[in-house]
């Protein structure tokens, strides 16, 4: 049995939408460019309005899969978990899946090498809790070896990381000192054998003569300064 289209109206809230009629009443709702081919007085058969429905649904869940994006970069994983748990059928998250990966806007080997990056140069963090966070946004084995590769040595990222603590922590004896920044860098996923010696080294660039002289200096300045004042 066939079916008449009455009416294709575009959705007032979403103009992305369009409203399909068919002999004379409201049947169901299609993503514009699935709906682009229609035309009033065109028959429609129960097989061609499922296809069209199952199309809508790939549509509608890559358009989901595209907001989740633009908000940020996120896993293949992520992009699947969500859209699971939006109730889109299997065989919807798989097509959007393969449709992000073709136009390049879903690649688990970028993200992982950007997370890597962005995390050493603005929050620099150990191996080890690198690795944990790429695997807790489902990245596999083969993306994290391959964006741990190319990451900065740990001693140096340590170093890095501990440059303001360790100024916060200048006024403490060594024992408080070692305690406070050993922690904070092992909270940052560094080893002991990487914090013992970027604690040891920052104590001693902090305590040198030159680091003194500088302090001394900068304290003279700021004394003058408030005599001409």
């Amino acid at each position: 049995m066939e079916h008449k289209i009455t009416a294709l109206k575009v959705q007032k809230r979403n103009p992305n939408r369009v409203n399909v009629y068919l002999d004379g009443e409201y049947a169901f709702g299609l993503a514009r460019i699935v709906a682009a081919w229609l035309s009033v007085g065109q028959e429609l058969t129960a097989a061609q309005i499922e296809k069209l429905q199952n199309q809508d649904l790939m549509e509608v869940a890559y358009t989901s899969a595209i907001r989740l994006l633009n908000y940020r970069a996120r896993t293949e994983a992520e992009i699947k978990k969500k859209l699971n748990e939006k109730g889109f059928s299997p065989e919807a998250v798989e097509a959007t899946l393969e449709r992000l990966r073709n136009q390049g806007l879903l690649n688990d080997e970028r993200f992982a090498q950007d997370w890597v990056d962005n995390q050493s140069n603005f929050r620099p963090r150990g191996r080890r809790l690198l690795n944990m966070e790429m695997r807790q946004r489902g990245l596999d084995d083969q993306a994290i070896e391959q964006a741990l590769e190319g990451a900065q040595d740990e001693e140096t990222l340590a170093y890095q990381a501990a440059q303001r603590p360790a100024q916060r922590f200048a006024q403490l004896d060594w024992a408080e000192f070692r305690l406070k920044l050993s922690q904070f860098l092992a909270r940052r996923g560094f080893t002991y054998n990487t914090i013992a010696p970027t604690v040891s080294r920052l104590w001693q660039e902090i305590h040198s003569p030159e680091a003194n002289d500088r302090s001394s200096d900068a304290n003279d300045e700021k004394e003058e300064k408030k005599w001409i004042t």
